[in-house]
């Protein structure tokens, strides 16, 4: 059985990946609470301890706000303990799998979708963490998989995290009966989270290398809550649904061309599909 060390254990991907394959390999699950990997020794006494065949880094501040908010601390995390993370992997012998984001490309003037040779031009912490990170561990380690993510939805589960997505993010404003706001210029992938967690073994597989991994997604953000809405029953969608103009939302387009990761047999549903397939499957 071979063994799989996560960081990030608690995180909305890594808690669902657990729970998911505990039967099929040994999973060492860390988090802030038992691994600091900002800590280079400490990490390196644990890689030691553990010794796994695979490590998969998913420990990160994501949260943008708050990460332009507190530079320091997101780069402790997101870089230096990405870097201590990776020297740690390379001196026990282990394969590393990266969780980079589509944030490195949310500074591109031109619209996506971008693929693995586009030149990523972020322009948020988060976003400039990432790539830092990723260069960084391109440098230091060969036995290693760059793996940028779409956003990833999912709804709440027992003793698994949930974190802000599309789907829980409608759920939650139709129980509160708040309006929601969605931007008709906004583009990105958007992935059920497990069928990410269903392809990820795949990439053990494959050639060391950076890929794009997710759902391919024509749909703006606004069409997609739109769809979330109608699928769920709702009427009177001019009444719950209005447009978000804010700047920030305008003309953005970060969806990533993932034909390189294809090539590999590793496929995703269109976001519209899968949608539709697990809301369907709330019903039964």
């Amino acid at each position: 059985m071979k063994k799989i060390l996560l960081t990030g254990g608690n995180g909305f991907f890594c808690s669902r990946f657990k729970k998911e394959y505990g039967n099929i390999y040994e999973i060492i699950s860390t988090n802030r609470n038992n691994l600091d990997v900002t800590n280079k020794e400490e990490v390196l006494k644990a890689f030691k301890k553990y010794k796994p065949d695979y490590v998969i880094h998913g420990a990160a501040i994501a949260s943008t706000d708050f990460c332009n908010k507190n530079p320091k601390i997101a780069y402790d995390i997101n870089v230096q303990g990405a870097l201590n993370v990776g020297e740690a992997t390379k001196k026990i012998g282990a394969k590393l799998i990266f969780l980079s984001s589509e944030q490195v490309f949310n500074g591109n003037l031109e619209g996506g979708p971008y693929n693995e040779e586009s030149i990523p031009i972020p322009n948020t912490v988060y976003g400039k963490n990432k790539l830092e990170a990723e260069n960084l561990l391109k440098n230091l380690i060969e036995e290693m998989w760059i793996i940028r993510l779409t956003w990833m939805f999912g709804l709440p589960e027992h003793k698994c995290n949930t974190s802000e997505n599309i789907l829980w993010n409608t759920f939650k404003s139709l129980l509160k009966r708040e309006k929601i706001k969605a931007s008709p210029n906004e583009f990105r992938g958007m992935t059920y989270v497990y069928e990410m967690i269903e392809q990820l073994p795949q990439i053990f597989k494959i050639p060391y290398g950076t890929y794009h991994l997710g759902s391919t997604n024509p749909l703006s953000r606004y069409d997609v809550v739109k769809l979330i809405l109608i699928e769920l029953g709702n009427e009177n969608i001019e009444e719950i649904l209005e447009v978000d103009d804010r700047y920030v939302y305008k003309n953005r387009d970060i969806r990533l061309d993932t034909l390189k990761s294809k090539k590999f047999g590793i496929e995703f549903t269109a976001t519209d599909k899968i949608i539709k397939k697990v809301i369907e499957n709330l019903k039964i």
